[in-house]
């Protein structure tokens, strides 16, 4: 790694990985992104995320498993095999960290529970991944991102604003996504913690309360005061009327966030005298109105193509956005003048796109990391 005078923000930290599929493999690749040397113990067949789509040569080697586990070495090992289980005893003992994802009656029956871990190594931070908090109703349920959409109401949101009654999930892995988020800061908290005490500890992580948490910033809405003052959501985040406006050859978002804004769009789009209306004087008029301003933004984009409304909104200081299609990010000027894209050849796969760990640091600048590995491509341990 290209870096500063301190080294890799994370050098020298150990992290043992047990994790599948997405929520842990997040937590861990960022950690690795940031200089830690993480071991991925798989077991026979490895992550399942491996065979979740098309790979270029291999199988086994999916793109999302490649976006989330680079950076990484992977170990496999039967944990039903004793001479497995020393081996990964050893590891234990040489690991700052331990973050996994295994239910908890399981790995205390594979003799790797927090009480055995810590006899093993006393200050281990030991992280556990887990779908619900394990003191509430839910806990030791399975989850996986749908039902963790389902459970934080998340899918009833997209009805909120098309009308149509029928749940729906958000097209991301967002709950997976930012429980890793959680489990990566409070893994490197806990770190902190070590540092300042020479105490490890145990952390639960969970998706549901992560997610929840997540959601419920904005959406707890009304709700937030005790008694009610209002209904739950965030009312700007479900208007039907705020969505991308058509233009004669795509769509443009414009965000007339201040309340002055939203007129101000209208007028420089070409009709003042819609903006002049006696009923928007006023913002109560303007609130109540915003229906009919966002119905008639989209009639006056409809006549322009994207570029002109851009260089309009670009012109008055207005945020605004072409929509772009998911096919063509790859193409994006800004993302490619930033360096966002990093092509490696990976020894298996060939020329591969990484996305750049997207935080600036004055003092680190990562380079391109580790390939994702090939299931079992090391039998050592973590660097000295």
């Amino acid at each position: 790694m290209q870096t500063g005078d301190g080294g890799s923000m994370l050098q020298g930290l150990k992290v043992l990985d047990l994790t599948t599929v997405v929520f842990g493999p997040y937590c861990t690749q960022i950690l690795a992104d940031l200089g830690a040397d993480v071991i991925k113990v798989e077991a026979p067949g490895g992550d399942a995320l491996r065979y979740s789509a098309k790979p270029a040569k291999t199988n086994g080697m999916a793109p999302s498993f490649l976006a989330l586990n680079r950076g990484k070495k992977s170990l496999l090992l039967d944990l039903k095999d004793d001479e497995a289980k020393a081996q990964l005893r050893k590891l234990v003992a040489e690991a700052d960290m331990l973050i996994h994802n295994i239910r908890a009656e399981a790995i205390e029956r594979l003799g790797f529970g927090y009480e055995a871990a810590k006899s093993l190594n006393p200050e281990i931070i030991y992280v556990h991944c887990v779908g619900f908090g394990s003191d509430g109703p839910y806990g030791g349920l399975h989850a996986y991102d749908d039902v963790i959409q389902a459970a934080s109401g998340a899918a009833t949101l997209l009805p909120r604003v098309d009308g149509n009654e029928k749940p729906r999930y958000l097209p991301s892995l967002i709950a997976d996504k930012v429980a890793g988020l959680h489990a990566a800061y409070a893994s490197m908290a806990a770190m902190i913690h070590k540092l300042r005490t020479g105490k490890g500890q145990f952390l639960e992580v969970p998706m549901f309360e992560a997610f929840s948490n997540f959601m419920l910033k904005e959406h707890l809405g009304g709700l937030t005061f005790d008694p009610p003052v209002g209904p739950a959501c965030y009312s700007r985040q479900i208007d039907p009327d705020r969505q991308p406006f058509p233009t004669k050859d795509g769509y443009i978002s414009i965000v007339p966030y201040q309340i002055d804004h939203f007129l101000k769009v209208v007028a420089l789009l070409g009709d003042g005298e819609f903006a002049r209306e006696a009923r928007f004087q006023s913002v109560k008029g303007i609130i109540e109105g915003s229906p009919d301003i966002y119905r008639r933004i989209g009639e006056l984009t409809a006549q322009k193509t994207t570029d002109e409304v851009l260089a309009i909104m670009r012109g008055a200081q207005m945020p605004a956005m072409p929509v772009r299609d998911m096919q063509d990010m790859t193409a994006d000027p800004h993302l490619d003048a930033v360096g966002f894209f990093q092509r490696s050849e990976h020894p298996t796969e060939g020329t591969v796109l990484n996305l750049r760990e997207p935080t600036r640091f004055s003092d680190w600048s990562p380079a391109n990391p580790r390939p994702a590995p090939n299931l079992g491509d090391v039998s050592d341990g973590f660097e000295s």
